[in-house]
């Protein structure tokens, strides 16, 4: 069990962003948007869980924000990212890393703009039993 931590947090200093859940008025993320569990580790009353997330290009992740503080690792693509301001806080190319605080004052959207699939290795430090992400309806963005 350590060791499945160590590689969780190890993973975040390396790992970032994005996913699902579902709620009315919600903006789900785009056709084609996959993730798969890579893994998952309860410690005390904290979720570690490693997934992979996949997005093609020209979609996004749909709106919405974390219970706790995601860190992503973009292994493929480009990754950009929006506040719910509508501002972009940054363009995140393969090889580097996105942090995401959480909360409801951390609403975001991930898209991939370029013309390869966006591939994102994300490490969630959740409360136990928290969904991946809370999804929200776009906060006035002309854009999804």
């Amino acid at each position: 069990m350590r060791n499945a931590l160590r590689t969780a947090v190890v993973g975040a200093v390396v790992a970032g962003t994005v996913l699902t859940c579902g709620s009315a008025g919600a903006t789900p993320p785009g056709p084609g948007v996959t993730a798969k569990l890579i893994s998952t580790t309860t410690v005390g009353n904290t979720d570690y869980v490693i997934r992979e997330i996949t997005v093609p290009p020209g979609q996004a992740t749909g709106w919405h924000y974390h219970d706790g503080t995601v860190y992503g690792f973009v292994r493929q693509g480009t990754l950009s990212h929006y506040h719910s301001d509508c501002s972009e806080d940054g363009v995140y190319k393969t090889g580097t890393t996105v942090r995401e605080p959480g909360g409801p004052g951390d609403v975001h959207l991930g898209r991939n703009e370029g013309d390869t699939p966006l591939v994102l290795d994300v490490l969630y430090i959740l409360p136990h039993g928290a969904p991946y992400s809370e999804d929200v309806p776009n906060p006035g963005c002309p854009f999804q």
